[in-house]
């Protein structure tokens, strides 16, 4: 089973599912040191084998996240409420909003056979927990399994199916909260004071994540405990990223300026740049994932189409100020250097 201390950076790039994490971004990331993961998310089985194949060929240790299932539609009406209140923006953008979905489960069991039949070497989970048996059989193709986690009450269910390690995730993340309620409000804890908190409860590995955007802010990780850290806004603007030029644009341009986290998009917690739609929607989102993302998904990519930003999920941590461009072979080569610039002033403190 995989070393997660086994890098020779410790640096991971995080699963972006919706196009940013592509095989070309996972291969760079290896080849600065780190290690990638692709994302499974919105993707077919078979998509997801081709991506496999393609980080396969290039000989790199990899891993793969894949979305736990939802639950079903609870509050059909709440949805068509919202339906209703996105009409008019879906008509200025010339198309029309598709039918409630009442369930998706993402293809999961697909996909977890999948991770076995290739021997993925590491599996993530996000968005809810795998259970004990689907645990125990990726164990035994000799796949580590971790979990996403957001709060010490997630990781302790987490740690109860056998996890190998888990990734806490603070509130200066970008993308998706790994919260595993739907309905609860995240929490404000910052990365390094989730990390204490968990680590008192367990020894497994910790991966860090949120807020990850320079040298001293990883040497801060690391020196808390963590075994590795991951990064996913401060590789949006990568080369090999699969990010649209819409997304890159205003992680460039000084207007969008704040953060917040939203519903709106896809009706779970997630932190992006502000924009006229969280401003309009987020007050009328229910939190019904992955409906409301199903139900948003035409005006995100019609409002992509016409390069305007006012309708798209521009996910974006705390720390998308320092966002570079470049290979992430180098964007993750220099996160290094920068932290053993900040490890050597900290030892001669």
């Amino acid at each position: 089973m995989f070393d997660l201390t086994s890098p020779a950076v410790p640096v991971i790039a995080a699963s972006m599912a919706g196009g940013p994490s592509t095989p070309e971004l996972v291969i760079a990331a290896a080849h600065g040191g780190g290690l990638g993961f692709l994302a499974a998310g919105y993707k077919t089985p078979d998509a997801v084998g081709a991506e496999i194949d393609a980080v396969a060929d290039a000989r790199i240790t990899y891993g793969v996240n894949i979305f736990a299932p939802g639950r079903p539609l609870r509050d059909r009406r709440a949805v068509e409420r919202y339906r209703e209140a996105l009409g008019p923006l879906a008509r200025h953008l010339g198309i029309d909003l598709p039918d409630i979905v009442d369930a998706d489960d993402d293809r999961f069991d697909a996909k977890v056979d999948l991770m076995i039949e290739r021997r993925v070497p590491l599996v993530s989970f996000t968005f809810g927990l795998p259970s004990r048996e689907v645990v125990d059989r990726l164990h035994e193709a000799g796949i580590l399994v971790i979990a996403s986690v957001a709060d010490p009450a997630d990781a302790t269910r987490a740690l109860a199916v056998g996890v190998d390690a888990l990734c806490v995730q603070g509130a200066e993340a970008g993308g998706h909260r790994a919260t595993l309620d739907i309905d609860a409000v995240p929490n404000t804890t910052s990365t390094l004071d989730l990390l204490g908190q968990i680590g008192g409860l367990t020894d497994v590995p910790l991966i860090a994540a949120g807020g990850i955007g320079d040298g001293p802010m990883i040497d801060d990780c690391l020196a808390a405990g963590a075994v590795a850290v991951q990064v996913g806004t401060a590789l949006l603007d990568a080369d090999e990223a699969g990010t649209n030029a819409v997304h890159r644009a205003a992680l460039r341009d000084p207007a969008f300026d704040a953060t917040t986290v939203t519903r709106a998009f896809s009706g779970r917690p997630a932190r992006a740049l502000r924009n006229r739609f969280i401003e309009d929607f987020d007050a009328a989102a229910p939190a019904e994932y992955p409906t409301v993302h199903h139900l948003t998904s035409p005006i995100r990519k019609a409002a992509i189409a016409a390069g305007d930003p006012s309708a798209v999920n521009l996910w974006a941590g705390a720390a998308h100020r320092g966002v570079r461009g470049g290979s992430a072979t180098e964007i993750i080569a220099g996160l290094w250097a920068d932290t053993a610039a900040a490890a050597s002033a900290r030892s001669v403190r």
